[in-house]
């Protein structure tokens, strides 16, 4: 994994002022040197520079970028952020047709894929990826990003400029781009937030390529090409062949996503998500004779303060235990204390370069930090539950049937110590709702759906297209702002395009959710923890933590220079300071309640302070 950066412009000569653009691409590099510590390196061209810091994972000696490729036909250039699993699949049929490599790593079988095959080669990777081409042939910059949208990539396009980088903050290092917000931003916050609309980047005029995607900027402008989205199709077997399919697809994509020129370590929740993928991971790290490193992560007091709820039943705690005792690692449990949540909150906003899940971003960014000292490469459990039916609003009809998205119906938990003056012209409400009806447009559908099914279907896809890629956009920065690669196995493209396809019925056996993947891994979990009840990431619930934000929320309200100023009901707000906080009744996915609504305007806040942001 890298950090990923650069600019073209088909009119404009760099080498006039080449000391200059060079100096641009340093610093391009030095704000994303968090994703990568291993390396750095520029390319400066008379239209393109490209930039990139690299974290080692793949041939760790000659792997270095920008990779740089002549040809008959022109010279060429890639800069690239990601792991492609299915190298020795592609290397056969590439040196056959006459390509020699220089490396073992996949940056230079992805460059000369594109030469070999074009534009559409990379419908042929399997992978998490973004990277940026340099078609000197063409004159040409090309940005592709995978086809679930696990790696990140903004752009914008500046005075006949296209600017790109991993994260806003390296777009934001080219002369003369200043970040601003506009009302989509605000609509992006408060409607939709801390998920993002597809593409849109909240800051004005950024944008974000989107998954499945690939754009080409030249003289003519800018193309955007869909290559991939969910296929609708008949499942036709029966459930045991189902079961023997699923099986086989996720054990082959944790197996293929263990490749790595380092040690590769598991998070363990406790879960049966994280439980699988441990499972199968550390029988792969055994027949190697290597034993895996795992972690856990809890908050100190939780012994004491956690709080059963209809999203939150039980610890995790418990159940991290029985897995270990069922497959032995060697594992760290990790701990977060109050005083060190409520300051990540603001090293997350760092991290993301935008508010987000708080306490959610800021435990993972803290523990992530930890795991990096150990391992540069973790494999995860995340995206199951948008796959397999996991979340309740898959199956309980008060919420699976909103009329907008499940998760994230509600506006009114949104506004309730906002001025109506500020928010009520942003119409909040037909804004998300505007969203979520754009996005049931184009979910797919079999004219043989019943209309039950058809509305899973859907459900499935909002999953897969907004929640799971809010869940992808936290651990991307959460990790990598530490050098930390994490994979996600079950965002393999063959695992969705198979089990998006198969009937609820065959998903919720008897009542379970996942009973799919529970029947299709059973080999791989204790008893005891193949019938745990769906439990999401950890959250604090010591009062101390609380207690931490509203006297954040306090000072805010006191200081008239701050920017959420504006947005504020001060009556309003200093009776929901003063009233217990909800910890049941989410705002925004299962973990978002009244103590993360005030931690979300405190990221707003800062957010706006550091990047100079006024309404």
């Amino acid at each position: 994994m890298c950090g990923i950066a650069g600019f073209f412009n088909a009119n404009q000569s760099l080498s006039e002022q080449k000391s200059h653009w060079e100096n641009v691409l340093a610093n391009m590099h030095r704000c994303l040197a968090h994703r990568g510590s291993d390396g750095a390196g520029i390319y400066l061209r008379e239209h393109v520079g490209l930039s990139h810091a690299r974290l080692a994972i793949r041939d760790i000696e000659k792997g270095t970028q920008p990779m740089v490729r002549r040809h008959p036909r022109g010279e060429y250039a890639i800069v690239y952020n990601g792991e492609i699993y299915n190298t020795a699949e592609l290397i056969p049929r590439l040196r056959s047709a006459g390509y020699r490599f220089q490396t073992t790593s996949d940056t230079e079988v992805i460059l000369y894929a594109y030469i070999h095959y074009g534009k559409n080669f990379v419908s042929l990777l399997n992978g998490i990826f973004s990277f940026a081409i340099w078609d000197g042939a063409r004159n040409e910059l090309l940005l592709y990003r995978d086809r679930v949208g696990v790696k990140p990539l903004f752009y914008t396009v500046f005075e006949d400029t296209l600017v790109f980088g991993s994260e806003p903050k390296a777009v934001f290092t080219y002369p003369g781009l200043t970040p601003s917000i506009n009302e989509n931003s605000l609509q992006e916050l408060l409607a939709i937030g801390p998920a993002r609309t597809s593409g849109n980047g909240v800051f004005a005029n950024l944008h974000e390529v989107m998954p499945g995607h690939f754009l080409c900027y030249s003289g003519n402008g800018l193309t955007d090409t869909m290559y991939w989205d969910i296929p609708c199709r008949e499942h036709r077997e029966t459930y045991e062949e189902t079961v023997l399919h699923t099986g086989a697809l996720v054990r082959n994509a944790i197996t293929r996503q263990m490749v790595s020129d380092v040690p590769v370590c598991t998070f363990l929740s406790g879960g049966i998500d994280s439980s699988i993928v441990t499972s199968v991971a550390a029988r792969h790290m055994r027949e190697h004779g290597e034993t895996l490193n795992t972690f856990s992560f809890d908050f100190t007091g939780n012994d004491v303060y956690f709080k059963s709820n209809a999203f939150q039943p039980e610890r995790d705690l418990p159940y991290v235990n029985q897995m270990l005792a069922f497959c032995p690692t060697n594992h760290t449990y990790l701990e977060c204390d109050q005083q060190t949540l409520f300051d990540k909150l603001f090293e997350a906003v760092d991290a993301k370069d935008l508010p987000g899940m708080t306490d959610v971003d800021a435990s993972l960014l803290y523990f992530c930090s930890l795991v990096a000292e150990h391992n540069k490469v973790a494999l995860t459990g995340e995206c199951a539950d948008e796959i397999f039916g996991g979340y309740p609003w898959f199956y309980r009809p008060e919420l699976m049937n909103r009329n907008g998205f499940p998760w994230s119906d509600d506006i009114s938990a949104r506004t309730l110590f906002l001025s109506e003056d500020f928010y009520l012209p942003l119409h909040l409400q037909e804004y998300s709702y505007d969203r979520y009806r754009d996005s049931l447009n184009r979910a797919p559908a079999l004219e043989s759906d019943t209309p039950e099914e058809a509305r899973r279907r859907r459900i499935t896809y909002l999953n897969i297209k907004w929640f799971m890629q809010t869940l992808l956009d936290r651990m991307d920065r959460a990790s990598m702002y530490s050098g930390l690669e994490a994979r996600v196995p079950f965002a393999d493209h063959h695992i969705i395009e198979y089990v998006c396809n198969v009937p609820w019925e065959m998903k919720y056996q008897n009542g379970v959710e996942k009973a799919l993947l529970r029947d299709a891994c059973a080999d791989l979990l204790p008893e005891s923890l193949l019938h745990r009840k769906k439990s999401p990431y950890p959250k604090t619930y010591h009062p101390g933590y609380e207690q931490l934000l509203i006297q954040k929320m306090q000072n805010i309200l006191a200081d008239t220079n701050a920017p959420i100023q504006p947005m504020l009901d001060k009556q309003k707000l200093s009776q929901f300071l003063n009233a217990p906080k909800e910890y049941g009744k989410p705002w925004f996915g299962q973990l978002m309640a009244g103590p993360q609504l005030l931690a979300y305007f405190i990221q707003i806040n800062d957010w706006m302070e550091k990047y100079h942001l006024s309404l």
